[in-house]
């Protein structure tokens, strides 16, 4: 059975991962791996001028050594012609110690020459690697950025994507602080009309213009008393007069009765 520590460790674990995987992004991983696969290959070639170097010297030291026998044997000839043979001796004893270190030191620059050639083999199989690794990269990174920008595209046109979403949303605040900013004006505007609110923008107050309502009723019926009061009863003269406008011809006036007599 796990213990808590255990289970601790497995959901830690799981939530590293996933943010991890959340955080990594496809071409800079690609492009790390290429760069630590350049690096390596750089190690290798490094490592083959170092075996090189090392081969290089070791042959100078032959090439000195190679003197040195020719030297000590010239060396030998002359004491054996002086006479001296306890000289020629020294000198062969020594040329054969030389000879003896020329041989180990051709074992070692074999060793170097294999190695030499292992690691070329290595570095020219590493090199076909990276530079099949860098095709494949860039088509992995175009194929991403491709995918990545359709995902986009998609998510621009239906909405999904976050920033659509805020645009969309900032869209609907606006549409709702407009239509009630217009219910608002329109409620004003009845208020004013209706005299529940004065419009403080004019120096009329309410009762000044209930004042003015009544002037001119005032003096809408005044002005048609006096038509009344100019154009007589409305009979059928005044609707001729109207309508031809021509002033009917007056009444004759009746004459007075024969026996009515002045007055004294």
């Amino acid at each position: 059975m796990p213990s808590l520590w255990d289970r601790f460790r497995m959901i830690f674990g799981a939530k590293v991962s996933k943010a991890l995987d959340r955080a990594e992004n496809p071409t800079e991983t690609l492009d790390y791996s290429y760069e630590q696969q350049l690096q390596l290959l750089q190690n290798v070639k490094r490592g083959i001028a170092d075996v090189v170097t090392a081969k290089k010297r070791l042959q100078l030291q032959q090439q000195q050594l190679e003197q040195t026998v020719v030297k000590l044997e010239t060396q030998a000839r002359q004491a054996v012609g002086a006479g001296r043979e306890d000289l020629a001796r020294q000198a062969l004893e020594r040329k054969s110690a030389v000879q003896q270190q020329l041989q180990g030191l051709d074992g070692q620059v074999e060793q170097l020459e294999q190695q030499q050639e292992k690691l070329s083999a290595n570095e020219k199989e590493l090199s076909a690697r990276i530079e099949t690794f860098r095709s494949q990269k860039e088509v992995m990174k175009a194929q991403y950025s491709a995918a990545e920008a359709q995902v986009r595209i998609g998510e621009a046109a239906t909405g999904i994507g976050g920033k659509m979403q805020d645009a969309g949303a900032a869209i609907e605040r606006a549409r709702s602080k407009t239509e009630q900013m217009q219910a608002r004006a329109s409620a004003m505007d009845e208020l004013i009309q209706s005299g529940t609110l004065e419009d403080f923008t004019s120096d009329k107050t309410s009762l000044d213009r209930e004042l003015a309502q009544m002037a001119s009723q005032s003096q809408v019926e005044s002005e048609l008393a006096k038509m009344k009061q100019e154009l007589g009863p409305g009979d059928g003269g005044g609707t001729k007069q109207l309508e031809g406008g021509e002033t009917p011809p007056a009444e004759t006036a009746k004459p007075e009765s024969a026996d009515q007599t002045p007055a004294s």
